[in-house]
């Protein structure tokens, strides 16, 4: 495996990225009494102790411009506060806004948590899911960006962004422009994605999504499932992420199992992410499936051991495999 020049490929590559786009805020403080009001906790919030970080496909986006590649974030927001406080946020991370959409009365999602005492205490989520109203415009966007992509991530929160009929279009014209397309799907939309090239659940969406149950423990059942998922869906390659356990590839010709780099896990929030990131920026780089998911499993594991979510840079992960991988 020449990482150098992989690591080095990494920053010739542009990749588009369409999906739900999240502002991640986190509020910090302290827990020192319950509410007489209920039986609840009060946390008491330290002064300029609130953070906010650009989350969902932003932060897909966030993690391959770390990554070293030219990324473009194609999504809709709405024409609320927090939609402002999303694009100030793009700009201070240099992330260019062409691919955005405004969205009139549409909330722009925003998922709050509140972490004390070294806990995450609470979620607060403000969003809305329904289907977005401008698909037609939405999809001529798309269309108009993918003139010199090396990769297509559809990154579906089940927020309403990715719709059946903009899924079916982006794949279909990826594939006639032979732009590999990798999906981090959800359960809403999980058997719509026919004909990606890599499809990347994690173990309680391919439970869901094929309504079944596994043992993470049975490596044969996750053979025939992750099979299964392949066929049913006609995908070049299956990339399950097993939490703790590592991450899974499954191809017409291989099927392994990777162990988790990491025994310190601190907080899995957007490890998916990052493990989507580095899938697509591989499949650019035309790295093979085995070398992509050696190299997603790491980045995951780096992630985990970080609080938030927050991206890994193309220094940290390109050290992190060169010491896992002894090259």
């Amino acid at each position: 495996m020449n990482l150098n020049k992989y690591f080095h490929d990494f920053k010739s590559k542009r990749i588009l990225i369409v999906g739900d786009a999240i502002i991640d805020t986190y509020l910090w403080g302290e827990i020192n009494r319950m509410s007489p009001e209920a039986p609840v906790p009060v946390v008491d919030v330290a002064v300029n102790q609130n953070d906010s970080r650009l989350g969902g496909a932003a932060n897909v986006a966030l993690n391959l411009k770390e990554l070293g590649a030219e990324s473009i974030l194609c999504t809709v927001i709405g024409n609320d506060n927090r939609g402002i406080l999303f694009e100030e946020l793009m700009q201070e991370q240099g992330l260019t806004l062409e691919g955005m959409l405004i969205s009139n009365g549409r909330k722009t999602t925003t998922k709050t948590r509140v972490i004390a005492n070294n806990k995450h205490q609470l979620r607060i989520d403000e969003e809305d899911t329904y289907p977005i109203k401008i698909e037609k415009q939405f999809y001529n966007l798309i269309e108009k960006l993918t003139h010199n992509i090396d990769a297509i991530i559809l990154q579906d929160y089940n927020k309403g962004v990715l719709t059946e009929n903009i899924i079916e279009k982006i794949i279909c014209l990826a594939n006639k422009k032979n732009i590999p397309t990798i999906v981090d799907p959800k359960k809403q939309n999980f058997l719509l994605y026919k004909n990606c090239t890599l499809f990347k659940p994690n173990f309680n969406e391919i439970k869901d999504g094929l309504k079944t149950s596994i043992d993470i423990e049975n490596k044969n059942e996750i053979t025939k499932k992750t099979t299964e998922l392949r066929e049913l869906i006609s995908a070049k390659a299956i990339l399950l992420t097993l939490s703790s356990k590592g991450i899974c590839l499954n191809t017409k010709n291989n099927f392994i199992i990777e162990s988790s780099t990491t025994s310190n896990v601190i907080d899995v929030s957007g490890a998916g992410d990052t493990v989507v990131s580095v899938a697509a920026i591989c499949m650019a780089c035309n790295i093979d499936f085995e070398e992509i998911a050696l190299l997603a499993n790491i980045a995951g594991g780096i992630v985990c051991e970080k609080v938030g979510v927050v991206p890994i840079t193309n220094q940290e992960l390109l050290e992190r495999a060169k010491e896992i991988l002894d090259v």
